[in-house]
């Protein structure tokens, strides 16, 4: 059936395969053992036979949901590293899955086009697991979301975290939900018409619960290191294989419809990148639409010509940051001088830095001009944006909300791919704290560690400023962050949702072939941005995001979709935070 996925266990060479509903092959890397066996639930221990290049293996009779370690040399007992289900946590045994154990609701579904991506982000532990999120499907769908985005769910340490410490990622975190749940919500989706995209973390593991480096050392290299430790070393076939293996079972055991690659800037290896996208494509079913796209801070625009769909636009959004709120502390020092000049850059091209130096004098990115809008991820606020402050805050907290209507009015009706924040779409204000659950000297350095980020922010010098940032590990800060579901229709909602609207019926049908006519800066704080889409209309964006008019011809000729202000927009003067969003169609004359 076209759009089917296939069985990633095809492709497999790490960890335990279950070849028939009572047979398993077991299969570890283990360079550094002598002697590795295999411990199920209910049998006797059972040597795995040593082969080439560090492999150790055996076939087993051992059915569906039994549980097993290995042992190394006799004395180490270890979690599988490719294991499929932690029901007991990362320091626990590995479980068997059946992988025919769910049958699926939709399998006719094959996804669909990339141009009709309109994503929102979310936290599953904090919407109440699998099945919490299931809840929220029909609301996103009605609402006009077409993807959700879950942040990363392989197993990590305790039972909350962001998702960045997982050491085990081929197994979804046990605290959110058991694997067919999983399937259950990804197979709901489907059936509401939404793509699900999941986050993939493939440049570190977190710092408890990776056993690797008793028995696979060489996975690492210590000649290089990321700010997470030794650097993975992706020179080796055998962790080449081992991510790639990963991306397969998310994309073709459980159908995500795409991933999210965490940081590869942090991937010192752009063939490996390359090679994945290629494996990928390689081993998807004719017919099927899968999305990959890259968190990356060297904009490396080549990736997305090799298999990428597109990138996170940290550039946009930074730029639009300064604009909205005046920090120019952090990552956003690179943004101090010239906001409007860099985000008339990421309207018109792309990427602010294209080869442009950065703050420290170091060159960062590539020409990207050449790329389609859609190529670009545009977004007021992530998990980082938000997570990453001290306290968490969002937008509604730090700018004039009219500005943020202003510049929420550009995120949805630009021709780049929107991204939204599980609770932006209803005007949330509770915090999106840093959570994790670690504990005794490990949760001491986590909690001492993340207040120490801070020393350098002018609200947080002093210790005691430092004191008000919540500790990481109490239990306290992660209810804190967990967004308080709107009852009612709120403002933003209906703004929110009158803007999907536009988004679907005028913008969506056109984007492919559009690219850029260019942006110009109208004033302080104002720019007016043009597109050619792909029907040959023009679209075109007034923004100003500055407490005082601008004055400007704008368009006559023309279907004004969006008119965003507090007062009547006329034909010559843009009013205080606003926004004009015109379409000029074929059968009308084209404005200057």
């Amino acid at each position: 059936m076209p759009g089917m996925p296939l069985r990633s266990i095809e492709h497999a060479t790490h960890g335990a395969v279950m070849l028939d509903r009572e047979t398993t092959r077991f299969a570890l890397w283990a360079p550094d053992a002598q002697q590795v066996s295999v411990e199920c639930e209910g049998a006797a221990p059972h040597s795995l036979q040593r082969g080439e290049d560090g492999w150790f293996s055996v076939q087993l009779p051992c059915p569906a949901g039994s549980r097993y370690r290995y042992r190394i040399d006799g004395q180490h007992a270890v979690p599988d590293p490719a294991s499929r289900y932690q029901p007991d946590g990362v320091d626990g045994p590995s479980q068997l899955l059946d992988p025919h154990g769910y049958t699926w609701r939709h399998p006719e579904w094959s996804g669909r086009p990339w141009h009709e991506a309109v994503i929102q982000e979310l936290h599953v532990g904090l919407l109440g697991g699998y099945a919490g999120v299931a809840r929220q499907l029909p609301r996103l769908a009605e609402l006009g979301i077409t993807a959700i985005e879950l942040m990363p769910i392989g197993q990590f340490p305790g039972e909350r975290n962001w998702g960045y410490d997982g050491v085990l990622p081929f197994a979804p975190q046990a605290s959110y939900g058991t694997p067919d749940e999983l399937k259950a919500l990804i197979d709901q989706a489907h059936g509401l018409g939404l793509m699900v995209l999941l986050d993939v973390v493939y440049n570190h593991f977190g710092p408890h619960g990776n056993y690797l480096h008793q028995y696979a050392s060489v996975f690492f290299r210590e000649d290089q290191h990321t700010p997470w430790g030794a650097a993975i070393d992706f020179r080796r076939r055998e962790v080449r294989d081992f991510f790639m293996e990963n991306a397969l079972m998310w994309l073709n055991d459980y159908r995500f419809d795409g991933l999210r690659l965490d940081a590869v800037h942090a991937i010192d290896d752009p063939d490996f990148l390359q090679e994945l996208a290629r494996r990928v494509r390689q081993h998807s079913a004719p017919g099927r639409h899968l999305w990959l796209t890259l968190e990356n801070e060297h904009n490396q625009a080549h990736l997305l010509e090799a298999g990428y769909d597109a990138q996170w636009n940290d550039d946009g959004h930074n730029a639009l940051h300064v604009l909205l709120t005046g920090e120019t502390e952090g990552y956003y020092a690179n943004f101090r001088e010239a906001p409007l000049d860099q985000l008339a850059r990421c309207l018109s091209q792309g990427f602010a830095f294209q080869g442009q130096p950065d703050h420290h004098g170091e060159p960062r990115g590539e020409a990207s001009g050449h790329l389609p809008p859609t190529a670009f991820v545009l977004f007021l606020q992530n998990h980082d944006q938000v997570g990453n402050r001290a306290l968490g805050e969002r937008l509604l907290q730090l700018c004039h909300p009219e500005a943020l209507r202003a510049a929420t009015a550009l995120l949805l009706l630009s021709p780049m791919i929107p991204l939204l924040f599980m609770g932006e779409e209803w005007g949330a204000q509770t915090p999106f704290l840093f959570f994790t659950d670690h504990h005794d000297e490990l949760a001491d350095a986590v909690r001492e560690g993340r207040r120490a980020e801070f020393k350098g922010f002018a609200a947080f010098a002093e210790p005691a400023q430092r004191a008000r940032i919540a500790d990481p590990n109490a239990e306290q800060t992660f209810h804190a962050s967990q967004p308080l579901l709107p009852t009612t229709e709120t403002a933003w909602l209906g703004f929110y949702r009158e803007l999907l609207r536009l988004r679907r019926d005028h913008l969506t049908p056109r984007l492919p072939g559009t690219r850029a006519y260019g942006a110009r800066i109208i004033g302080e704080h104002a720019i007016s941005a043009r597109w050619q889409l792909g029907d040959g209309s023009e679209l075109r964006i007034d923004l100003n995001l500055s407490p005082h008019p601008v004055e400007m011809p704008l368009p006559l000729h023309s279907v004004r979709l969006l008119a965003c202000s507090d007062t009547p927009i006329g034909d010559s003067e843009l009013p205080p935070c606003s926004t004009l969003v015109s379409l000029v169609t074929l059968a009308e004359p084209r404005y200057a």
